[in-house]
């Protein structure tokens, strides 16, 4: 699906479904809000679905991978050999994200939108825009039209998800030097220096963590992204994988459907997604803070607050599949808690 017709279909979240999902919060046996965030997150199934009761049915993970021009600057802790090394991981179901979202009963749907090599497995999607991005430091990673054909594929990639039945989407990465854009991303946005921002990533030591600085700082200056536009953003100092990422809350918004936002990497395609279109933010379930100091500064220009505190920076979309339980937990408190009616408790607690 077009870009511009995806953004034409995200609509504001559904009072009189958010009223009505209140309602029904109200009479349970328990003290008003006393579920606190489980309540929060009840009203905002309800708003984003439409339906005062929301169900909770397929849950899908859209990994998606892509590699990095600005590795030639010396900034990755791991040799760019290791992005489709990891993806047959994924494929394998041998990864992090696998463990968990068959903890949580969730589908792993990994989609190479930039990997620079041929990764040949049956149930890999391949989306390629491009064989990587250019290397951000020397000019844009990508041209305005390759920006907009990645969110062009994570809006096909989540639309033909719900079509299919999923209920539940949540966005995580593969690309080695992938923090590297994201940082530049969210200085890009926000102003903040990027010397405040950057982390290790995947453990770099001071050596390469003061090459990632440089790269990020030379990377914003040659390129001058513009705040106030996503798609200029994405293309200068973004990636591929981030590109789609955004596409998949974009076109998650589109359908009504609610995403889980994982960590730092994925919170940067919320950013775009948000620039982009900022009632794509309402359709947003923030999972858990990263141990990548820039991320909570991500979450504050979201104003969306994480539910969980793991100390956890692998990406993969990982976080965000453990906060599947909380989130379908919060629709089973509508269905499965008594009234005072029911209970036959007279008046509320």
């Amino acid at each position: 699906m077009s870009l511009e017709k995806t953004l034409s279909q995200i609509r504001e979240l559904d009072r009189e479904a958010m009223a009505k999902n209140q309602a029904r919060l109200d009479i349970l046996t328990k003290p008003p809000g006393s579920l606190g965030v489980l309540e929060e997150i009840s009203l905002k199934l309800a708003g984003i679905t439409g339906n005062p009761m929301p169900t909770i049915g397929d849950k899908a993970v859209v990994v998606m991978a892509g590699d990095h021009g600005i590795v030639q600057e010396g900034v990755a802790a791991f040799p760019q050999e290791v992005t489709p090394q990891m993806v047959l991981n994924f494929l394998a179901g041998g990864a992090a994200i696998n463990v968990l979202s068959r903890h949580v009963g969730a589908r792993v749907v990994c989609v190479d939108i930039g990997v620079i090599s041929t990764v040949s497995h049956p149930g890999l999607i391949v989306k390629k825009v491009k064989t990587g991005t250019n290397n951000m430091a020397k000019g844009p990673a990508m041209s305005r039209e390759e920006a907009v054909k990645a969110l062009e594929v994570g809006i096909d990639i989540a639309t033909e998800q719900v079509r299919n039945g999923c209920t539940l989407l949540a966005t995580g990465d593969m690309g080695i030097g992938n923090t590297t854009p994201s940082t530049a991303i969210l200085a890009a946005l926000t102003g903040l220096p990027v010397g405040n921002i950057v982390g290790r990533g995947t453990g770099v030591d001071d050596h390469r963590l003061a090459l990632k600085i440089k790269a990020i700082e030379r990377a914003l200056e040659v390129n001058q992204p513009n705040p106030k536009d996503g798609l200029d953003i994405l293309a200068k100092v973004g990636g591929l994988e981030i590109g789609g990422l955004a596409g998949v809350i974009l076109g998650a918004a589109a359908t009504r459907t609610p995403v889980v936002i994982d960590g730092f990497i994925s919170t940067a395609a919320a950013l775009i997604a948000a620039t982009v279109e900022p009632r794509a933010k309402d359709y947003m379930i923030a999972s858990h803070v990263s141990e990548e100091p820039g991320h909570k500064h991500m979450l504050d220009y979201l104003q969306l607050p994480p539910m969980l505190h793991m100390k956890m920076r692998l990406g993969e979309g990982t976080g965000a599949v453990l906060a599947f339980n909380l989130v379908e937990a919060a629709t089973k408190i509508l269905h499965e808690m008594a009234t005072f009616a029911d209970a036959g408790i007279s008046g509320a607690l």
